[in-house]
């Protein structure tokens, strides 16, 4: 099931998207009453899904992203894997949606694409066992770590790196039928491939990821987790349309826009 969140006439709200683009009507959202981190029904009200404005598909009241989680990437920007996972946040208000623009921010001059499985949270949880890890997952969306890499070289913390607005792109929807044990991850930058990987070359599986990170902490329904990025990230520019395609799930696109000040 995808849920998609969405503003219409400046009313917020979740639906289900059915459909495919390749079909004569195109997809269609089936809003739902409530919303998905409970019991919900479906309204049978349906829009035409290019009549609506799609949102981040979760508000989350956190970011928990993980570093160096596929070798290649880590051995490509100089590092070796770390005996157990690189921890940061990204804040909420970094937090964009599918078409949304990613604000080039003033303090850099070397902004890097990093696109990413990302998993929604569906329920309160800490302290998860592994073999109950899947049962706090709602679903799967597309995410890019946009990441200033200047400054994440010469800070010892990443916050402002990778915490910048508009740094955490996220859509277009939930998917929530999804195994992510072997799905493809592509980035393209104006149409051309710039990365291609598989989430089973992950070092440390997302039933690991939240064992470690709710021995620390309380997730809360939307909370966000990044899984790390395959090796190949780099530059964005100005005006460069970056997308992330996760295979199961679908495409999330934003543009790179100069800070308006």
């Amino acid at each position: 099931m995808r849920i998609a969140r969405f503003s219409l006439d400046g009313t917020v709200g979740f639906g289900v998207v059915e459909g495919e683009p390749s079909t004569p009507e195109g997809p269609v959202l089936d809003i739902i009453k409530g919303h998905p981190f409970a019991e919900f029904e479906r309204t049978g009200h349906k829009l035409p899904l290019n009549k609506v404005r799609l949102l981040p598909p979760t508000l989350p009241n956190k970011v928990v992203a993980i570093g160096r989680n596929y070798a290649e990437h880590a051995k490509e920007m100089g590092n070796e894997v770390d005996e157990t996972p690189v921890t940061f946040f990204k804040p909420s208000t970094s937090v964009i949606g599918p078409g949304d623009p990613v604000a080039y921010p003033s303090f850099s001059s070397e902004l890097h694409h990093e696109a990413e499985l990302a998993v929604v949270i569906g329920r309160m949880c800490k302290d998860v066992p592994r073999e109950r890890a899947r049962d706090v997952i709602l679903g799967y969306t597309c995410a890019n770590d946009v990441t200033a890499r200047d400054t994440q070289r010469s800070e010892k913390q990443w916050a402002r790196a990778k915490g910048f607005d508009s740094s955490c792109p996220l859509g277009p929807w939930t998917e929530t039928d999804l195994d992510p044990a072997d799905v493809g991850i592509m980035c393209t930058v104006n149409g051309e491939q710039r990365q291609l990987g598989r989430t089973s070359e992950m070092v440390r599986p997302i039933e690991d990821l939240i064992v470690h990170i709710t021995e620390a902490m309380t997730l809360l329904p939307g909370d966000v987790i990044l899984t790390g990025t395959p090796a190949g990230v780099g530059p964005l520019h100005v005006g460069d349309e970056v997308a992330v395609t996760i295979e199961g799930i679908g495409t999330l696109t934003n543009k790179v826009i100069k800070r308006d000040y």
